[in-house]
């Protein structure tokens, strides 16, 4: 006998449950919950939604992490180019260790592979790690709300945060061709319309998109100190300058020598959306992301296009319209605004 969707979804349930903790399964049972993009359901924890496995991490994040003064965030809503921004941080960081050459680590190693994830990796399965041993400064990566971050890293003066922001119809559409890829094989797969409805109603891991990207707005406003706001869209048109700007709030501003020798093109150049999808490690690769737990997951499903405004191949009008109402409606008065072409 076929399984039905329905008994699909129970049986992918079913084998999700089994790698829950007990505390955890208390938990879910008090959560609203949705249908999840790669996962049976996602539930809505702390304000936002997340998968099962995700809320454990955070859980754990939240208990035992004690930042250090020099740490680094950088900070995403998923698929906003946070693989671009994990190179070029990387590569900033550590451009005295290392030249843009046939050494570079970026030449073998995905950006995922170097700059961990909190939920993700650090304290994904269960996982309570001794991160003494880290370089310093150390550099992490989430796409946690700036709210439910640990609290000793939302309170400390000296810790980075770096924020990239995508426009939300860019953001959309590689969200549902990325997840599309991963959804397991064992749940329905569902339509462009439902995914839209639930991007726009909010049900997305992480989401909804505008609480995210109004979470780590406002407070670089009232710390710019502390989070920097970078737009993807911007620094597409502008790298250079937008390389200056990250490279001083890091602490590694670039030197006039550094700038006469051309070494932020260098650092542009090999972190590039070109370079890095034509690597071998990119094109055949897989990271250790323990997040992903599929297979069937490649490098390369990381680099698509990295265009801004490829939405206009996928929406209709009435999408464009509702979508863009949404945003007028949810960053009135912020002072948020995107550029989407």
């Amino acid at each position: 006998m076929t399984p039905t969707p329905t008994t699909e979804v129970a049986m992918a349930a079913a084998e999700e449950e089994e790698e829950e903790t007990e505390e955890l399964k208390e938990l879910l049972v008090t959560l609203p919950k949705e249908k999840g993009w790669r996962t049976p359901f996602i539930y809505k924890f702390q304000g936002f939604w997340s998968q099962p496995k995700e809320i454990q991490s955070i859980l754990s994040f939240q208990k035992h992490f004690k930042t250090s003064e020099s740490d680094v965030v950088l900070a995403t809503i998923p698929k906003s180019g946070t693989t671009w921004l994990k190179a070029l941080a990387f590569a900033i960081i550590n451009r005295k260790r290392y030249s843009n050459t046939q050494n570079h680590p970026l030449l073998t190693s995905n950006p995922h592979d170097l700059v961990p994830f909190i939920e993700y990796e650090i304290y994904a399965n269960n996982q309570v790690p001794d991160l003494s041993d880290f370089a310093q400064p150390r550099i992490f990566a989430t796409h946690i709300p700036y709210h439910a971050l640990e609290e000793s890293m939302k309170k400390s003066d000296t810790t980075k945060i770096v924020y990239l922001c995508r426009n939300p119809f860019d953001t959309f559409i590689s969200s549902w061709l990325f997840l599309k890829k991963l959804r397991p094989e064992s749940l329905p797969q569902f339509s462009f319309e439902e995914a839209f409805k639930m991007y726009c109603d909010g049900f997305i891991g992480c989401g909804p998109f505008w609480e995210h990207m109004l979470g780590y707005y406002n407070e670089s406003l009232k710390r710019p100190q502390h989070v920097l706001f970078l737009k993807y869209e911007d620094m597409k048109e502008d790298i250079v300058s937008n390389l200056r700007v990250l490279g001083g709030f890091l602490g590694f501003p670039f030197s006039l020598e550094e700038e006469r020798e051309g070494v932020i093109e260098d650092i542009a150049n090999l972190c590039s959306f070109d370079k890095l999808k034509e690597l071998e490690v990119n094109k055949s690769g897989k990271a250790a992301m323990a997040f992903l737990n599929n297979s069937n997951f490649e490098n390369n499903y990381l680099f698509r296009k990295g265009q801004v405004g490829d939405w206009v191949n996928h929406f209709n009008p009435s999408m464009v319209n509702k979508l863009s109402q949404l945003m007028e409606d949810k960053f009135q008065g912020s002072g948020l605004s995107f550029k989407l072409h």
